[in-house]
């Protein structure tokens, strides 16, 4: 094998990782929409690793021999910076969910600020999810500790298929 030839096996973890990320962000659109799970304002955060980091691995994937070790390898870094910052927040907000820690005001608190009744009429459709309730569970893992758990299996395929392309070009 030459020093520039992508490994199918390095593609095949970049490929699964790309799976699992799609299955887990139609999974979380699924439970809002058809579901009824209105997500909170952590939900929503933890969707930013998937809305950017899976159509850039898509790109990768679907030129991958077109590009070089490093562009390949680079781009798998940035999605896997992304889901690390994911499992992350995933893992803080499945602590705010089990009362670990508290939350961001901004979803778990009342704030300083006075409502008026003229201001709560606006909001007539507007539903507000608490960060620190837990909505679904199985097996006492809530959505966010999926989460978690979903992003860091993505890490670890990512850094493994870096590894692989980083051996080869050596």
């Amino acid at each position: 094998m030459s020093q520039t030839s992508p490994s199918s096996s390095d593609r095949t973890l970049a490929g699964v990782a790309f799976v699992l990320g799609l299955a887990a962000i139609l999974g979380a659109l699924a439970f809002q929409f058809i579901g009824g799970l209105y997500p909170c304002e952590l939900c929503l955060t933890q969707r930013w690793p998937y809305y950017i980091g899976l159509p850039l691995l898509a790109l990768a994937l679907t030129v991958w021999t077109k590009l070089t070790t490093a562009i390949r390898v680079g781009l798998m870094g940035i999605v896997a910076v992304l889901f690390a910052w994911g499992a992350w927040v995933g893992g803080y907000h499945a602590g705010v969910e089990w009362g670990w820690w508290p939350g961001p005001q901004s979803c778990t608190g009342v704030g300083d600020d006075a409502i008026s009744l003229d201001m709560l009429s606006d909001m007539s459709d507007v539903r507000i999810v608490p960060c620190d309730a837990i909505q679904w569970e199985l097996l006492g893992i809530s959505l966010a500790g999926f989460n978690a758990l979903i992003s860091a299996a993505i890490v670890v395929l990512l850094v493994l298929a870096i590894i692989g392309q980083l051996r080869r070009k050596a």
